[in-house]
């Protein structure tokens, strides 16, 4: 690894990290702080507040620190590594989906790989860690902890059959393995439904908290079926060194929420383990792990539901439904996460109810806001702080071109032309249109036309299933079968056409882009391509119609399969990890 000798390089990069930290660290609570999230928004009081039937407990966390912030590292270096594998020298943590609570998808620690150095000639897959089924969530990376008597390097790997690995990141030796089965159960067939096939365990991104339990801790949400046909879906804490059961756990995911839309009784609408998938990543925040759920194969009666649960105790903290009174309006993001500034939480939900008729606070007058993107507060509880929805809302929806197949990236604090800051959050769903919201005012519902901070038309082509990136002043988008397309902000406000593009096009679910860098230098952006034989691809991020590498170059030596739908590629300490249909291949620089 290449370490910075200049002092005044060293400064100015340990500045630049310690800043990108606070921007998007666990801020310990839904109320005040945050990066700028203003506070005071219009209809801040919001509507749908917490209700549910778990134990409400503290849950804040006397622990607080580096859960969320996906960029803080160990910071170690020179440990030597046991198994014969190589030195490790300082490494930086991928604790949470897209890197950090922010959703940016930029690691900008890394400090080996380089637009020099990633190219066919010195770069190329080095390794597949085998598992034993699919890999859907993104694995996650811890530096230099102390596991199987030694120190280590770890990737984290969930499958669809329920299990969670623990890898030397390096060598790829297991580390360990548990299964999140229980007694003669087994993981959850398809129903019958392709969407998540052939088995469905863990499908969603764990998140991790370094600073709770002893070694740290893993938290991972999984699906199961039981000897007599029920169905489960549970919440696990993990040791992270061990792999074991912490807090008593796991906690099975019961909920109920006041309401008489689907699958409501009493006046209550109810949460049916086999009628939803945990398909989004885990959100810590606060000290909650705050889960969203999806439809299992848009089908039967259901409705959209957010859960949190104690980090400390595991125990359900809230709930809200945001169609209670409807249905459909379930949370799917192809797989990607809800976003926060570290106050609030955002996202966008899928085709389901939406009232058309509003309250004095410009809130639906029945709390159902399907096919919306949404501000949730946390303070006291989950509740709708803020949303916007199109005009057309009614109509997308009831043609199943929703916001929902996207996710939401919050953008740092940008200032305008006047000198203003602004605090911005942007995400785009089937319609193709990028829609820019001021995260203090995000515009709600106006029949006569969106009243929002900015709105992009006709640029994108197929849908957006995943999410884009920031890096560096630009947004990387790749939707279904279009370019990979840089974006400029300027004066906080997104350039109306792309200012750069990739040669290549991207098939069906697209591409949902990581970017590599050392502070704002050595940028790369990372992009995995479907199909019946996958590729990784490297592109320059000033010039994405320059490609440093993808592994279809050279035949079939850095070959790894074939695709595997949403798939988001995780760089950290050298290396990338790609998650495929059996396991995990790995790129970095070629040896010798």
């Amino acid at each position: 690894m290449k370490i910075l000798h200049a002092p005044r390089r060293f400064y100015l990069l340990s500045a630049l990290i310690l800043l990108v930290a606070i921007l998007f660290a666990d801020c310990g609570g839904g109320g005040g702080g945050g990066s700028g999230s203003g506070g005071g928004s219009s209809g801040a009081a919001g509507s749908g507040g917490a209700s549910g039937t778990g134990a409400t407990t503290g849950g804040s966390g006397s622990t607080g620190g580096t859960g969320t912030g996906g960029m803080s590292g160990s910071g170690s270096s020179g440990t030597g590594m046991s198994g014969g594998s190589t030195a490790m020298a300082a490494t930086h943590d991928v604790l949470t989906y897209h890197n950090d609570i922010g959703r940016t998808g930029q690691n900008l620690n890394e400090t080996i790989l380089t637009p020099a150095n990633v190219n066919a000639t010195t770069f190329g897959k080095v390794g597949f860690f085998a598992v034993d089924g699919k890999v859907d969530g993104q694995p996650l990376y811890i530096g230099s902890l102390a596991i199987a008597g030694g120190t280590h390097n770890v990737l984290y790997v969930v499958t669809e059959h329920g299990s969670v690995f623990a890898f030397d990141a390096d060598s790829g030796a297991q580390l360990w393995q548990v299964s999140t089965l229980s007694a003669a159960e087994t993981p959850s067939d398809n129903l019958g439904c392709p969407q998540i096939t052939p088995e469905i365990g863990i499908t969603s991104t764990p998140v991790i908290d370094r600073s709770r339990g002893a070694h740290g801790t893993i938290y991972v949400v999984a699906m199961s079926k039981d000897a007599s046909g029920g169905y489960h879906q549970r919440v696990h804490a993990l040791d992270l060194a061990t792999g074991a059961e912490l807090l008593n756990g796991p906690t099975e995911v019961v909920a109920s929420y006041p309401g008489t839309g689907a699958n409501s009784s009493n006046g209550r609408v109810v949460f049916a383990p086999s009628s939803y998938a945990e398909r989004a990543g885990l959100l810590l925040l606060g000290g909650v792990i705050y889960t969203t759920w999806t439809s299992h194969c848009d089908a039967g009666a259901y409705t959209g539901w957010v859960i949190g649960y104690s980090a400390d105790t595991l125990q359900q903290t809230t709930v809200l439904n945001i169609t209670p009174n409807g249905s459909d309006g379930a949370i799917w993001m192809s797989g990607t996460a809800p976003a926060s500034d570290g106050s609030f939480i955002y996202l966008l939900d899928g085709n389901g109810t939406f009232d058309t008729t509003m309250n004095a606070g410009g809130f639906p007058a029945q709390g159902d806001f399907g096919n919306t993107y949404l501000k949730l507060g946390t303070t006291g509880g989950l509740a709708v702080a803020d949303y916007f929805a199109m005009s057309n809302i009614v109509q997308e929806s009831n043609v199943d071109k929703d916001l929902g197949s996207g996710g939401a990236l919050v953008l740092p604090d940008l200032t305008d032309a006047n000198g203003a800051v602004q605090h911005l959050t942007l995400g785009t769903g089937k319609d193709d249109i990028i829609y820019v919201l001021n995260r203090d005012s995000m515009g709600k519902f106006n029949a006569a036309g969106d009243n929002i901070y900015q709105e992009i038309a006709g640029q994108l082509s197929g849908g957006e299933f995943g999410m884009p990136a920031y890096f560096n002043g630009q947004i990387y988008f790749g939707s279904v079968d279009d370019h990979l397309k840089a974006f400029t902000l300027t004066n906080a406000r997104l350039s109306a056409t792309p200012s750069a593009q990739s040669t290549m096009t991207f098939p069906y679910p697209g591409t949902t882009p990581s970017i590599s860098a050392n502070g704002s230098a050595n940028g790369i952006v990372w992009a995995a391509e479907n199909g019946n034989i996958a590729a990784l691809h490297a592109f320059d991020p000033a010039n994405l119609a320059t490609e440093l590498y993808n592994s279809n170059q050279m035949g079939t030596r850095d070959q790894f399969g074939a695709g595997n739908k949403f798939i988001t590629p995780m760089i950290a300490n050298g290396k990338v990890y790609v998650g495929t249909t059996n396991g995990v291949a790995v790129f970095g620089l070629l040896k010798g």
